[in-house]
């Protein structure tokens, strides 16, 4: 328990100094090659449910410190250790015990009996230090305030719900590969390994609580992926057809890319400016039996990599906040900024300008983000439109106005459809 405790701290801190989660943790896996699986996945737990209810860990720890700590080491193990007594079952006293330990491995025995008193205190007042830190909406809801207060403006009536599901351990959902296998089949495989589903789309399926991706069968031969009920929307979205030239802008991991494949025989250029992503999407097409024109370059940047031949269909996933996957990614609700949406809006307007130039006459674009803030959903799509008479937006089979607000099985996503005109239709 110790060193899970003392790298879930380290993997915390790493994040408060601005650092994403994941890679992060890839550099501990690295540093401790005899770290048993078990082992792993307590620490990936203990991180990421620690950067879930930071906001409430916090509040928590105002009110049981006398003065503000100065060692950010000693307060990285506060917040995970009362994150294991309040939302873990592991026994309180072992929690206590080990944290204390865990100051000696940290060559910081002085910390100790702050840590053992914090801790204690804690378990004493529980329920009054919770009440108490809920007075606070960074401490209710937690995340920071200018998220808090920008989800609420753009959703007035719905903030409180998006911020709770947003709170969430998210669902596990199949894609199965048409090409291969059908979802009935899947099912009754799913069935015969002890996993619960249930079809939720005619290739979508949702499992009753996530498992790991290798004990899935088929996974290896290429039956199914993983892939989020929302971003499954993508694919269908195209309206796609045998023959068409198709252009998957940011492609990596490659979930779109291949559904795109899995659904329609298509010329399929998948696009990403990462070349070491890209290899992602490579072993993806690989795993599931199809190929497609990689190409590592910035989309925006034409001369680059585009040989002025027109794209059919274009897909753009394009670079986000996150905020409508943020349970899967909890370490952006504290690594982002205010600013960040307003630079990330305008990287989304450079995109969509320019692959619009790739477009046939009569050919649609999907403009896809994984927000829920307005100024990367509707704001740029409404700008867009108003600058492009050409451009006619077309209804989609997604909630109204293209938004997927998260909820327990699907994560947030936002989907604007738009046509080129072409010179019969002007």
């Amino acid at each position: 328990m110790i060193q899970i405790q003392r790298n879930a701290s380290r993997a915390l801190l790493a994040v408060l100094n601005g650092r994403s989660l994941t890679p992060v943790l890839e550099q501990i896996w690295l540093r401790a090659p005899g770290l048993l699986p078990s082992e792993r996945a307590a620490i990936q737990d203990l991180a990421f449910g620690t950067c879930r209810w930071l906001g409430t860990l916090r509040a928590l720890l105002v009110q049981l410190l006398r003065a503000p700590l100065t060692d950010a080491q000693v307060e990285a193990l506060l917040l995970v250790a009362l994150y294991q007594l309040q939302w873990t079952r592991a026994a309180p006293h072992a929690v206590v015990n080990f944290a204390v330990g865990t100051c000696a491995a940290m060559r910081k025995p002085a910390a100790a009996g702050l840590v053992n008193a914090v801790l204690r205190n804690f378990l004493r007042r529980r329920e009054p230090l919770l009440q108490h830190a809920r007075d606070t909406e960074p401490g209710r809801y937690s995340y920071p305030q200018w998220w808090i207060d920008q989800v609420r403006h753009d959703w007035p009536t719905d903030y409180a719900t998006v911020l709770e599901a947003g709170n969430l351990h998210p669902p596990m959902t199949l894609r199965v590969n048409r090409r291969r296998a059908n979802a009935q089949d899947m099912l009754r495989a799913l069935a015969g390994a002890g996993i619960g589903a249930q079809c939720c789309e005619p290739a979508a399926l949702l499992l009753e609580k996530p498992v790991p991706v290798r004990a899935v069968p088929g996974f290896e031969q290429g039956l199914v992926s993983v892939q989020d009920l929302a971003a499954q929307y993508a694919a269908p979205l195209l309206d796609l057809a045998a023959g068409q030239r198709v252009l998957d802008a940011c492609a990596a991991p490659g979930g779109k890319a291949a559904h795109v494949l899995e659904l329609c025989d298509v010329d399929l250029v998948a696009l990403d400016q990462d070349a070491r992503r890209l290899e992602r999407v490579s072993d993806n097409l690989a795993r599931l039996g199809l190929s497609a024109e990689l190409r590592a370059a910035d989309a925006g940047d034409l001369p680059a990599w585009w040989d002025g031949r027109p794209f059919d269909r274009v897909l753009l996933d394009a670079p986000c906040t996150g905020s409508g996957v943020v349970r899967r990614h909890p370490d952006a609700k504290w690594l982002r900024r205010p600013q960040d949406i307003a630079q990330l809006a305008a990287q989304q307007t450079r995109l969509l300008e320019a692959l619009w130039q790739t477009l046939a006459p009569d050919g649609k674009l999907l403009y896809v983000t994984c927000s829920v803030f307005a100024a990367e959903t509707q704001s740029p799509v409404a700008r867009f439109l108003a600058s492009h008479d050409e451009a006619l937006r077309l209804s989609a089979a997604v909630p109204a106005g293209g938004q997927c607000l998260p909820d327990p099985r699907h994560d947030g996503f936002f989907y604007a459809l738009l046509q080129k005109r072409g010179a019969a239709a002007d």
